[in-house]
């Protein structure tokens, strides 16, 4: 266990690049999967510059292809890793948010914070107890109930 903090260093993607990648993603669905530097920028917030920089890094790993006008679409294994991101973070703020009752923006804020840090699996066994605990079963709504009753003390 005192290792742990090394695995950080073996995640995936770092924090910057996972948000490179969401960003590219999420401009490509507007322009059938291209996205252009300047749009990824805009996106993110920060200059052509600094995206032009992360997507050497992004490129070489093979998690984007690049077109004849240097617009980047995600590559099969960057959208796998994309798609993987943006279900843990869906999940972690699903988590905060409707079970222990964070406010929107900070479920947002925290959410961002750990999307790539955890595993496939604990977002996967996270989602199905937000499920579980959401869903019409009277055990799992006297849970809820209670958890909120406890909270307010």
């Amino acid at each position: 266990m005192t290792d742990t903090w090394k695995e950080f260093e073996a995640n995936e993607v770092t924090h910057s690049v996972a948000h490179h990648l969401v960003a590219i993603h999420e401009v490509g669905r507007e322009y059938g999967g291209w996205a252009r530097v300047s749009d990824i920028a805009r996106w993110l917030g920060i200059t052509r510059g600094s995206v032009s920089i992360n997507l050497r890094n992004i490129k070489a790993r093979g998690l984007v292809t690049e077109d004849d006008h240097r617009q980047v679409k995600l590559s099969e294994e960057g959208l796998r890793i994309t798609q993987a991101i943006m279900a843990k973070k869906a999940a972690v703020k699903a988590f905060l948010r409707d079970v222990i009752n964070v406010p929107e923006e900070q479920a947002e804020i925290d959410s961002c914070k750990v999307e790539h840090l955890i595993s496939h699996s604990t977002a996967e066994n996270l989602l199905r107890f937000i499920k579980f605990l959401t869903s019409d079963d009277p055990a799992a709504r006297e849970a809820l109930s209670q958890f909120r009753k406890f909270e307010g003390r």
